[in-house]
């Protein structure tokens, strides 16, 4: 199969190589289109993330065909349309032709949405879900969510919104973005251009010159000092980037926050298999029954280095602008 392969100089090389066979309880799947995410650049860089790498391929997410399934698969058949959190779970990463994963990872795609969407809300849906429950929010909380309009930030707000909540505020970075919430039915009085306004007066404002009962935190770094700070005493936090600094953790401490790190590592790690199908099997329940619309895609391009190139650059520079990546890989 044809795999784009990260090299030692951190430069990425299109090659042909053996395509991975399913074990007795994985499934061999042709993938049709792949999502980029932020952890896929932050792989090729000198940070936290780089531990996580397992193969040279990176892509943690997909959808496609079942081509060949293992002598023990019960669930799927070839020809079935499937979509994955893969992680470092399958065989190879998702800049390639094929993947072999679990059975017990993956989800039907839903019929009424495209193999290009479907790519597009594993890895962000799955981190959405898991930011919703383990917040435990009533419709009375207030709710600040910090970098709203990337992946992660849209499908939480569509989940949001779906339940019910309307008393959150967010912050964008340009006209895009801000469109890109408006759409999603966000009010514009609910979002703070924090390229324009200071997000802490322009927070306090929005929420009666009072203190959000609960953050989510999108950004990290310098934005997660500003929205520590604008927490309740024993507010609750959850962290969706682990970019938290010294100063933040310390506003944390001294306000006795409830703190959740939301990660789906954890659960591939000791094979937490359940997490994963439960989760994108509740969020395929939300497409069908057009609780929630799928994501806004961009797709990038087909499976070439000028494709991962430029993607994971948009990543970086934060220009997706309320999309998500895709690359397509064998087109349906």
């Amino acid at each position: 199969m044809k795999a784009i392969l990260l090299q030692e100089n951190r430069q990425f090389q299109l090659q042909t190589i053996e395509t991975p066979q399913p074990e007795p309880h994985q499934i061999q799947v042709q993938i049709v289109a792949s999502g980029f995410n932020p952890i896929d650049y932050q792989m090729t860089e000198n940070g936290s993330e780089r531990k996580l790498l397992h193969s040279p391929i990176l892509g943690r997410e997909f959808s496609g065909i079942i081509t060949k399934i293992g002598a023990s698969v019960k669930d799927f058949k070839i020809g079935d349309a499937v979509f994955c959190g893969s992680g470092s779970m399958g065989s190879n990463g998702t800049y390639a032709e094929y993947i072999c994963v679990p059975e017990a990872i993956v989800v039907k795609k839903p019929k009424n949405i495209s193999f290009e969407e479907a790519a597009a809300i594993p890895s962000a849906g799955l981190t959405a879900l898991q930011s919703f429950k383990r917040m435990k929010a009533s419709l009375t909380d207030s709710i600040l969510i910090t970098g709203a309009a990337g992946g992660v930030g849209n499908l939480f707000i569509k989940i949001l919104i779906g339940k019910g909540f309307s008393n959150f505020v967010v912050t964008a970075g340009n006209e895009e973005s801000i469109a890109s919430l408006i759409n999603l039915g966000v009010k514009s009085q609910q979002i703070i251009n924090y390229k324009k306004q200071e997000i802490y007066d322009a927070a306090l404002s929005l929420n009666g010159n009072k203190n959000f009962d609960i953050v989510v935190d999108l950004v990290g770094n310098k934005i997660a000092e500003v929205a520590t700070k604008l927490m309740k005493i024993n507010g609750t936090y959850l962290d969706v980037t682990n970019f938290s600094t010294p100063e933040s953790r310390n506003i944390l401490f001294s306000r006795g926050a409830t703190i959740h790190n939301i990660s789906n590592y954890a659960y591939g790690l000791e094979k937490r298999y359940d997490y994963y199908k439960n989760g994108l099997t509740e969020l395929a329940q939300l497409f069908e029954s057009k609780i929630i619309a799928p994501p806004n895609v961009s797709i990038i391009g087909e499976l070439n280095t000028r494709t991962v190139v430029k993607a994971l650059w948009l990543l970086r520079e934060n220009k997706t602008y309320g999309k998500k990546l895709i690359m397509q890989i064998n087109k349906e």
